[in-house]
């Protein structure tokens, strides 16, 4: 990749304090259906490996945010372009019509993609309908947080878990149309981009007045204390490359409200292009005003902070001369 894209060496060396696993584990072979337990820096365990390792534990792991475990589930599945994540907390309802959504996306490209559902702990029929409709689906994936861990954690296994170079998002909902993803794509190929935030021009939520009212409040707190211009942090339909999700905090809960804004300070090129937005298929929302106020206003104090000690990290290495190498060689072989 070229450096107009990032700082010097930044890509190879991610922040302090932000580690991540650059190179996929090694995946134990597996037959479809089988499942895994993946935990951050550890590799992927069988269920009855995870039981001989810890006798006794119902939930060795007892949260599943990641892990590098971009393997691929079988020698019959091609690697694809594009990972679509949609986290899901008590979206029964939902899970039926937003996997027939994208799979009629899916047909209209020439790549191939999948879709990760990344159940964040739901109480209702999420879990047994998604594995329902894995029949005849192999580019459906489940991964489950063993308990509700919110959607930093939740995109963070879910990044972990993709195996395409691009990744989008959505909400469970289908409050966003997965119709929009091609055209996001497509502008992130067309303009170098790294990250293609949507922006939802014209919102249809219940409450508009108030949603609209408290978003302008957020933007204004984001742009005066970190600087951020864009006009939609909080819309979840985006496309990015990988490598750049893969930086990004979110084992630390409420900073998927800053991640673009936080790719930008990588030195990433962040572009917006409006995208459509539905009211709610079905279900109740699971923020009001007041719970993603406050707790959003913390995380922008948090965030500031975070910023604060970034530090963009360059440097360069000497190589020895191919003329000493090669003399070197000489005399080890004489």
């Amino acid at each position: 990749m070229d450096d107009r894209r990032h700082m010097s060496g930044f890509l190879d060396q991610p922040p302090v304090g932000f580690p991540i696993s650059a190179k996929a584990p090694s995946c134990p072979p597996r037959p479809d259906g089988q499942t895994l337990l993946y935990r951050d820096n550890h590799p992927p365990q069988t269920l009855q490996q995870a039981a001989r390792r810890h006798p006794g534990s119902e939930n060795p792991y007892p949260v599943l945010t990641g892990g590098d475990h971009s393997c691929e589930r079988g020698p019959m599945h091609a690697s694809p372009e594009l990972s679509v994540i949609a986290p899901a907390y008590n979206e029964e309802d939902n899970i039926e019509p937003l996997v027939r959504e994208v799979e009629a996306v899916f047909a209209t490209m020439q790549s191939p993609g999948e879709l990760l559902i990344v159940d964040d702990g739901s109480t209702d029929q999420t879990v047994e309908r998604c594995i329902g409709l894995m029949d005849g689906r192999p580019w459906l994936r489940l991964v489950r947080l063993q308990r509700n861990a919110g959607q930093s954690a939740a995109f963070h296994a879910g990044i972990r878990a993709s195996r395409g170079s691009l990744i989008a998002m959505l909400d469970a909902d289908l409050q966003n149309d997965p119709a929009d993803i091609p055209r996001l794509v497509e502008a992130l190929h067309e303009t170098g981009a790294d990250w293609v935030q949507g922006h939802r021009a014209r919102r249809n939520d219940r409450n508009t007045l108030v949603r609209r009212f408290s978003s302008g409040v957020g933007r204004w707190f984001r742009s005066a204390f970190l600087g951020d211009t864009i006009r939609d942090t909080g819309c979840s339909c985006r496309v990015f490359r990988r490598e750049v999700g893969l930086q990004l905090p979110l084992q630390y809960r409420g900073m998927h409200r800053f991640m673009p804004i936080y790719a930008h300070r990588l030195g990433y090129t962040v572009i917006e292009r409006d995208v459509g937005h539905r009211p709610r298929h079905s279900g109740e929302a699971k923020y009001g005003m007041w719970n993603r106020a406050l707790p959003g206003l913390r995380d922008l104090f948090a965030a500031r902070w975070m910023f604060s000690r970034l530090r963009p990290v360059e440097y360069t290495e000497t190589l020895a001369p191919q003329r000493l190498i090669d003399t070197g060689s000489e005399k080890a072989n004489a």
